[in-house]
């Protein structure tokens, strides 16, 4: 569930280190607004730690059976157990590449970009600015960007250790989670494809988070959603009820007040695969980094999910963008 993470960006995650772009300063949106993530350097996994989570990856768990009616209590733990353990299995599954459509929105500027995953790390050809299509000279300064990419594997060697850095990262949050909350059942729900299940969770007394990555969940509560058919994590909303300070402030503090919203979905029913990704978040946060006060305001969708196949590398893919305009 919980692994397109803070690298999220969204440089993904996703996958938490697809958003490999950075985004212009932002002023912090009203209360009322929704909004995601930003990359910030030592403590960005506590700014964006749940895009890293990204869910990207099929589950190994055979779909249950037997929820027609409200859960009991030990039910509702089991199908949370369960379902955490489906998103963790998933998120160390590297082998199903996709190609799709990343559109994410700031205050200052809208970007879509084509991206295609491979084994050498994500390619992106950027296809329009602010729903407005490339212009000439700027169509011809992308494409000289991914010629001067396809015959230099050292830019995308680096890329590909800083999405392997993200991902790390990212699983030390999933794996903290069953035991960093208290998951309380709240009943059924419809979903987009069905019934799905709801439970809040709060900070869990006597959690002692073992690095930075795992301190935010000290001070984490919200409510997560569960397709009990396929034992899937379909919505996670969290909100900061406290700020956080990391290395005793002296690193910098996440403000009291943030969310986060991922919503993930199966993008493979009409292909005849069990294929489970994110494909909406949102962000609104701020804090300081050292002595600079930041704010993060970010929308991420993805659509049009099409798999690649799974030996795919890098230049393969950039050829695969370059003939497609």
């Amino acid at each position: 569930m919980l692994l397109q993470f803070w690298s999220v960006p969204l440089n993904r995650f996703p996958h938490p280190a697809r958003y490999y772009c950075r985004l212009p300063k932002r002023k912090l949106p009203s209360p009322r607004r929704k909004a995601g993530p930003a990359k910030l350097d030592n403590v960005q996994p506590q700014f964006r730690f749940l895009l890293l989570l990204a869910w990207a990856i099929p589950a190994v768990g055979q779909p249950a059976s037997g929820m027609d009616e409200d859960l009991t209590p030990a039910q509702g733990q089991a199908l949370v157990e369960t379902a955490l353990a489906n998103e963790l299995r998933a998120a160390q599954d590297g082998s199903h590449l996709m190609r799709y459509r990343l559109r994410k929105t700031s205050p200052r500027l809208t970007t879509t970009k084509d991206i295609c995953e491979t084994k050498d790390g994500d390619v992106a050809r950027l296809i329009s600015t602010d729903d407005r299509p490339l212009s000439d000279a700027e169509e011809q300064q992308e494409v000289a960007r991914l010629q001067e990419l396809l015959g230099d594997p050292g830019k995308q060697r680096k890329r590909k250790q800083s999405e392997d850095t993200d991902a790390g990262r990212a699983l030390k949050v999933l794996s903290a989670l069953p035991t960093a909350f208290n998951y309380q059942y709240e009943g059924p729900a419809e979903g987009p494809t069905g019934k799905v299940e709801k439970f809040s969770f709060s900070p869990r007394h006597g959690f002692s988070p073992p690095d930075l990555e795992t301190q935010v969940l000290t001070v984490m509560a919200g409510e997560i959603t569960i397709d009990p058919a396929h034992q899937r994590v379909v919505r996670l909303e969290g909100h900061v009820q406290q700020d956080v300070d990391f290395g005793w402030g002296i690193l910098g503090r996440l403000n009291r007040g943030g969310w986060i919203v991922i919503e993930q979905a199966d993008v493979g029913p009409d292909r005849g695969i069990d294929q489970w990704r994110i494909v909406h978040f949102q962000m609104a946060m701020s804090g300081r980094v050292f002595f600079k006060s930041r704010t993060f305001d970010t929308t991420e969708d993805e659509s049009q999910f099409a798999p690649l196949p799974g030996g795919e590398d890098y230049h393969t893919a950039i050829r695969t963008l370059l003939a497609d305009r």
